[in-house]
């Protein structure tokens, strides 16, 4: 009967040993902190273009962009940020008389649609300091700016005939994009976003269509974002 309680008692030992010695590994390695974040994000948006629409009259089309971003966290405050994705594109709206007949004189597309895909870099201010994630605040909100680079593939048109055959065009330029979210903390190793960009071009020619406002063409976006972090290592 002793001998039978000390095997038990050994063996709860033994249990509680090893629960304990895992119990602290997985604590030590939390420690490290997980300075690493890979973010999905899809959202509604637009483009601010010559022969976009009627801004002042809310009168534009609203498609779709998605984006994947790989964040590297290397301060309390500061990360750095590389951006990929694409956005539908087009025109909207119903113009008058007097842009239909500058852009005929002018060789401009009457309308367009087509896909934009971009790639930047950027780094991040984060309002709420942290490093390690186990102790990072429930909301916290983040800026940022950089550099990118756009290409836009379009088909244009030169009338609003809906029988004419659209024109094949392409076009690359540089752009600044600028960005704005709110971070949730949904558990240990993720966050679910809200976040705003606008990708400010560096050219007027991304509808087909040059010189009739007096900004270059801007892309303007919305998304819901899940972010995962975690640790290269």
């Amino acid at each position: 009967m002793q001998l039978h309680l000390a095997k038990n008692s050994f063996l709860i030992l033994i249990f509680w040993g090893v629960t304990l010695t895992l119990h602290a590994q997985s604590f030590y390695k939390e420690l490290t902190p997980r300075t690493s974040v890979l973010s999905i994000g899809v959202g509604p948006s637009f483009i601010y273009a010559d022969n976009g629409a009627q801004y002042h009259q809310k009168n534009f089309e609203i498609n779709p962009a998605a984006s994947i971003a790989y964040i590297l966290r290397f301060h309390n405050h500061w990360g750095l940020q590389t951006t990929t994705g694409l956005q539908i594109i087009e025109s909207g709206g119903t113009p008058g008389l007097a842009p239909i007949r500058r852009w005929q004189e002018t060789g401009g597309a009457f309308r367009f649609n087509g896909l934009a895909y971009f790639a930047d870099v950027m780094p991040t201010f984060y309002l709420m300091p942290y490093f390690n994630h186990m102790n990072r605040p429930l909301v916290n909100i983040y800026v940022g700016t950089g550099i990118g680079i756009i290409h836009v593939d379009r088909k244009e048109y030169f009338s609003f005939d809906p029988s004419e055959q659209p024109s094949k065009a392409s076009i690359t330029s540089g752009y600044i994009p600028v960005r704005g979210g709110i971070d949730l903390k949904l558990s240990s190793f993720s966050d679910l976003s809200l976040e705003g960009t606008i990708l400010f071009s560096f050219s007027d020619y991304l509808d087909g269509n040059a010189g009739y406002n007096s900004f270059y063409d801007h892309l303007f976006q919305m998304q819901i974002k899940y972010k995962y972090l975690f640790n290269r290592k």
